[in-house]
């Protein structure tokens, strides 16, 4: 069985997330989408709030699964028995961060491979950090989010809907 992570911090997650995802599942048996601390960045939604909207969001994937992880992405996939671990891009800023993570991974568990995706044009601009900002200052996120984050971001940030 071929089972991939995609790792993130999915803060929230957005359809440039979704599009990766829909895309990369259908490559592997079962598809891991695992929530990680990134020690760089201040959440704005809990572990377990981010886990409740990945699931809402892929319930119609039979094969994705969604788990969390602070743990080393590298032993996290180990364990849950990865070959791969699949990663998106969106423009050349985010291939020269996720190379290096990479090869870092790679020197870490030589077994496990890495796979970029690159996100479809229309998401090539789009950011769980400018979809929290944008929501924050109470502009329209509809497009950029399903309807089941848009809702808890409305909520976060007491936006009337």
């Amino acid at each position: 069985m071929k089972i991939a992570v995609y790792p993130g911090s999915f803060d929230p997650v957005t359809y440039g997330h979704l599009d990766v995802l829909e895309r990369s599942y259908k490559l592997f048996d079962k598809l891991i989408v695992a929530v990680f601390f990134n020690s760089s960045k201040a959440p704005l939604f809990s572990v377990e709030e981010r886990l409740e909207m990945l699931r809402e969001s892929v319930q119609h994937l039979p094969n994705v699964e969604v788990d969390s992880s602070n743990t080393l992405l590298t032993e996290y996939a180990r364990r849950r028995g990865a070959c791969t671990i699949v990663k998106g891009l969106r423009a050349v800023s985010d291939f020269l961060y996720e190379f290096q993570m990479a090869m870092v991974n790679k020197y870490n568990a030589p077994e496990i491979e890495t796979v970029f995706v690159m996100t479809s044009p229309q998401y090539s601009y789009l950011s769980s950090s400018i979809v929290r900002e944008l929501a924050q200052l109470g502009g329209c996120v509809k497009g950029f989010v399903p309807a089941n984050v848009e809702k808890r971001l409305d909520q976060k940030f007491q936006r009337h809907q």
